[in-house]
């Protein structure tokens, strides 16, 4: 058997075009990250200076002969940007925790009312206003409404942590509180986005079809965690170099199985994620091994699939800065409102429920990973996608700022979160 290989100049080319991408997300996220905003923005941010908004605008044979030198490059840029996709919803599905404190029930399920089941049924009205310029070429309604829903409604889990310890208040009662929400609020949005990408790719909806969908990725989900949970630890005595090359085995292997059954790659990774977690366990030496690689990803292959990401804006010809607008103040609206409304029902003080109403609307990563997977399915057009990434870079800033100012004003406000502490 001969594999075709790419010639010397073009491997040259592509390993510019990685350093590049690299050296623009690592410099503009660091920038992001002392101006203590999220780093992945200012990722996306590199990666859009690299593109059609900025510098291929000014100088595109310049910038053309770092990313499109030869015909296939773009394809083999993708495999590192399909790689960061997976290896980032792999440590969300290792970090994911769904344990429900009973003393806090009524606070988690008001919050997750509000901030997802409210947000969605309110923007079911205007998924037609919006539909001429957001629908991709596949041209399945059904498919984008799902996509513009999730969309409205979807929080970050990452950016929130990282601000969360950046703010030293993680493990607080409010940090608590948003992290749980957030992971069962992503959990029922994968599921759904997994749902609308099996529309997208048979083209038409099914009743028995989409209940399908619905009951293999629950099922898939259940399985894994009851399986999982009844096996014992493998972890004491595998060696690191072995724990990581079992892990990539199963984490490639599985999503490429998965998807030949209509399981896409990003929900599989998330589910592997969360099976090494459960099997291998959370105890210190998994933990460190675990850190390890999420350092390794974290420094190459996710920062490329954000420069990626950014690369692809293009603000100039694919955009509507009115349209932008109306979608971002409807998607925080609806976040921030519904979260309003159902904690009116809860003792916690007017300062508590606001900060929620905010810090819900932080999209984040998975924002991102929802507009590129929805593009890339033809789900949602290059506006719609470019629409996505800028709510989740600018919903993000707001709420990173939101927080530190709002502890800057009263350092116990995290603690302090019902009427009744308040008023001691």
């Amino acid at each position: 058997m001969t594999l075709s290989t790419l010639s010397e100049t073009e491997v040259i080319s592509t390993l510019l075009a990685l350093s590049s991408l690299l050296v623009s997300a690592y410099v503009i996220g660091t920038i992001f990250e002392k101006l203590k905003a999220p780093r992945v923005v200012g990722e996306i941010m590199g990666g859009l200076i690299l593109g059609g908004s900025c510098l291929y605008y000014f100088y595109p044979s310049g910038i053309g002969k770092i990313f499109m030198a030869y015909e296939q490059e773009g394809k083999v840029l993708n495999i590192f940007y399909q790689l960061g996709l997976i290896f980032l919803m792999f440590l969300s599905g290792y970090n994911t925790k769904l344990k429900v404190d009973h003393e806090n029930g009524k606070i988690l399920g008001c919050v997750f009312i509000g901030a997802t089941i409210l947000p969605m049924l309110g923007a079911i009205p205007f998924i037609s206003m919006f539909q001429t310029f957001f629908i991709g070429e596949k041209s399945n309604a059904i498919a984008y409404g799902l996509v513009f829903v999730i969309g409205v409604a979807i929080t970050s889990i990452p950016v929130i942590s990282k601000i969360f310890f950046d703010m030293g208040i993680m493990n607080t009662k409010f940090s608590d509180t948003v992290l749980t929400v957030s992971t069962f609020q992503d959990l029922c949005l994968w599921i759904l986005l997994n749902a609308a990408t099996r529309i997208a790719s048979a083209g038409s909806l099914k009743l028995l079809d989409m209940l399908g969908v619905v009951f293999i990725t629950l099922g898939l989900f259940a399985a894994v965690k009851i399986i999982s949970e009844h096996m014992h630890s493998w972890n004491k005595s595998i060696k690191p170099i072995d724990f990581y090359t079992v892990s990539f085995v199963v984490l490639l292997a599985v999503s490429a199985v998965l998807y030949m059954v209509g399981i896409n790659i990003m929900y599989s990774a998330f589910l592997v994620g969360y099976v090494v977690k459960t099997v291998a366990g959370i105890d210190c030496e998994t933990k460190t091994r675990m850190e390890s690689l999420g350092n390794f990803a974290f420094s190459f292959f996710i920062p490329i699939y954000f420069a990626l990401v950014g690369i692809q804006l293009n603000l100039l010809n694919n955009f509507s800065f009115i349209r932008f607008a109306l979608f971002f103040a409807l998607a925080f609206g609806l976040e921030a409102v519904g979260t309003l409304i159902m904690l009116q029902w809860t003792n916690l003080n007017y300062q508590t429920k606001l900060n929620f109403a905010v810090t819900m609307n932080a999209r984040g990563g998975p924002g991102i990973v929802l507009a590129t997977v929805a593009y890339s399915y033809g789900i949602i057009s290059i506006e719609f996608f470019t629409v996505l990434i800028l709510t989740t870079m600018l919903s993000s800033l707001i709420a990173g700022y939101w927080l530190r100012r709002q502890q800057k004003k009263d350092k116990n406000i995290f603690m302090n979160l019902t009427v009744e502490n308040t008023n001691r």
